[in-house]
């Protein structure tokens, strides 16, 4: 069974952030020393990074899903939580960050190479850190932020030089056997390699790699076969080189054959016009291998290939080929530019961004969308009258008030930020002062404890929606002026 796994999808899940801690400070004599509650600490996120020794995503085949810490909620005394640790994952180079639906997210090519996929969440302050003049014991506290949940699929295209391509049993595994250290399993019997092979091949002063793609067959590029797998895997390579068979036994194939084919598909795949090729003649140590190989020669190279005569058993012409490939990668290599230093772009918010926008939906509802007043509502415990009020505050200062009158909000419309729907009161943020109740508590949301919540509004609403069961036909039972109709006797 193949080890090789160079497609997974993962699902991830960033770590909370802690809560925050109400807490006011006790001692002898000193009941009220003010509040003393610490932060909630930050949840952990998850990253990937390039590890030169890592060749392949079996180990998240099997762990395919990945929690990052929480973190901790904070405590009196002003302790706080503790934060989640950043959860690192280490891939092969030449991984693709992707999203289900095909976007890429992230193309992982160089060691060290890293990027944050989930993002924790943010811990919640404690109310010493939400204390100021006019409220100098907050009766609250914010809630941890959740962190981030989303899927990703993981995929490999390996990042090599020289791609060895043709049909199965060409002797494209023996060719990577003794050109480089790498030890491929080897048989006599077609799709022998089932996952590519990398190897190093150092020659003189150069050093470059090489890949063995397994076998292609006509149709690779819809599916037929394993071509559709591993034509990835050709993708990043600078160099390619055809591997014929000089000895096969099957009609109908020969080398200017084979290589057709596979040209056919690499086109049908895209992409890979660009690459320089190489055609070797792999076998000639069989017999009438030779003599076929001197045949198709005139005929490749009229096409414009450099055609090597090579047989992996006896390594003849295996130096000639190696040179080529070297020096073929060597003019790659310089044509490349020199890569550029990380540019940091800033983005400053436009003077007109409130950061925010309102949107009526067809059932009166008002929408309230961006990042800032999301997140408050996420962090706000709404079992929490102060929390409440100090929220209010918060949206009222941002503008969002404002807006709401101007998109023709009125009191009692109903309003959504995020998941939480409330009804807007235009006078909550303003009038009472919200520090004159006791903590935990606000005068302008208790003195209107009576009012129907909206998630009683709500239901009442649907339940107007609801269609009028038909009323039975009381017609022949009653006469025009309302008394029965049939006779005393007869009731």
């Amino acid at each position: 069974m193949a080890t090789f796994v160079d497609r997974v999808v993962l699902h991830l899940r960033a770590g909370d952030g802690g809560h925050g801690c109400v807490s006011i400070h006790r001692e002898k004599f000193k009941p009220l020393g003010g509040p003393d509650g610490g932060n909630g600490g930050h949840g952990g996120g998850v990253s990937f990074t390039v590890d030169p020794q890592i060749h392949t995503l079996l180990d998240f085949h099997f762990r395919p899903h990945v929690n990052a810490p929480n973190g901790v909620g904070g405590a009196g005394s002003n302790r706080d939580g503790a934060q989640g640790d950043d959860l690192v994952l280490k891939v092969p180079d030449g991984t693709v960050v992707l999203s289900p639906d095909g976007e890429v997210l992230a193309d992982l090519v160089g060691a060290g190479t890293t990027i944050e996929v989930a993002r924790g969440g943010r811990g919640g302050r404690g109310n010493a850190s939400l204390a100021n003049s006019r409220r100098k014991a907050p009766g609250f506290a914010e809630l941890g932020e959740p962190g981030e949940r989303l899927d990703v699929v993981l995929e490999l295209k390996s990042v090599a030089d020289v791609g060895l391509v043709g049909f199965p049993s060409a002797g494209k595994s023996s060719l990577i056997s003794v050109l480089s250290a790498a030890k491929p399993k080897i048989a006599d019997y077609p799709f022998t390699t089932l996952v590519p092979n990398l190897g190093v091949v150092r020659l003189d002063e150069h050093t470059f790699t090489i890949a063995d793609v397994p076998g292609l067959i006509p149709g690779a590029a819809t599916g037929k076969g394993l071509g559709l797998e591993f034509l990835r895997h050709i993708e990043r390579t600078a160099v390619l080189v055809h591997v014929v068979d000089a000895a096969t036994l099957e009609p109908g194939r020969d080398p200017v054959s084979d290589i057709d084919a596979i040209e056919a598909e690499l086109s049908a795949y895209g992409g890979l016009e660009d690459r320089p090729r190489l055609v070797a003649i792999n076998k000639i140590d069989v017999p009438d291998g030779r003599d076929l190989a001197e045949i198709v020669r005139p005929d490749l190279e009229e096409r414009g290939y450099r055609v090597f005569e090579v047989s992996a058993a006896t390594r003849e012409g295996l130096r000639e080929l190696t040179y080529a490939m070297a020096e073929l990668v060597r003019q790659v290599r310089v044509t490349v530019p020199d890569p550029e230093a990380t540019r940091i772009i800033l983005r400053p918010r436009a003077v007109d961004d409130a950061g925010f926008a309102i949107e009526e939906t067809p059932d009166g509802t008002f929408v309230v969308s961006g990042a800032q007043p999301e997140r408050w509502v996420r962090q706000t415990n709404f079992d929490n009258d102060e929390a409440v009020g100090y929220l209010a505050d918060r949206l009222n200062r941002l503008g969002v008030e404002e807006k709401l009158a101007k998109a023709g909000a009125v009191q009692g419309s109903l309003v959504r930020i995020g998941d939480r729907e409330f009804d807007w009161e235009p006078t909550l943020g303003t009038g009472i002062d919200p520090t004159a109740g006791l903590r935990g508590t606000d005068p302008r949301i208790t003195e209107r404890s009576t009012r129907p919540r909206a998630s009683d509004r709500l239901a009442a609403r649907k339940a107007r929606r609801q269609p009028t069961p038909d009323l039975p036909d009381y017609g022949s039972d009653f006469d025009d002026d309302g008394s029965g109709s049939k006779d005393d006797d007869e009731s």
